[in-house]
């Protein structure tokens, strides 16, 4: 049985990938980092602080299960998705300054992934 932390953890996941789902409808994004040709850059609900709310959400439910495994697998698979997703969000972030010319003010005032921390 999951623990409480666990628990905890792809709770909050699931609730801000639902948030996140419900401000920027899957028709405006690609799985892909590349802007949606007919997308519209998002600033509202989670976007206000981060810019990469579905990867935050994803890295909580990913933690939850490495709190379940408890063990250094499952934090060195939860390293390696952290870096695939950091790499991804980066090369995103430049495509996104090509597609959006509000994008770079938006840059400047958000958190890459966590708020008041990164």
């Amino acid at each position: 049985m999951p623990g409480a932390l666990s628990v905890g953890l792809w709770l909050a996941s699931a609730l801000l990938g639902i948030l996140t789902l419900w401000v920027n409808r899957p028709g405006n994004f690609n799985v892909h980092p590349e802007p949606h040709p007919d997308g519209r850059l998002v600033q509202e609900g989670p976007y206000r602080w981060v810019r990469h709310p579905m990867y935050g959400a994803v890295l909580l439910f990913a933690a939850g299960a490495a709190a379940w495994l408890a063990n250094t697998l499952g934090l060195v698979l939860w390293l390696a998705l952290l870096a695939v997703l950091m790499a991804k969000a980066h090369l995103e972030e430049q495509w996104l300054l090509k597609h959006y010319p509000t994008y770079a003010n938006y840059r400047l005032r958000t958190w890459r992934l966590i708020p008041w921390i990164y």
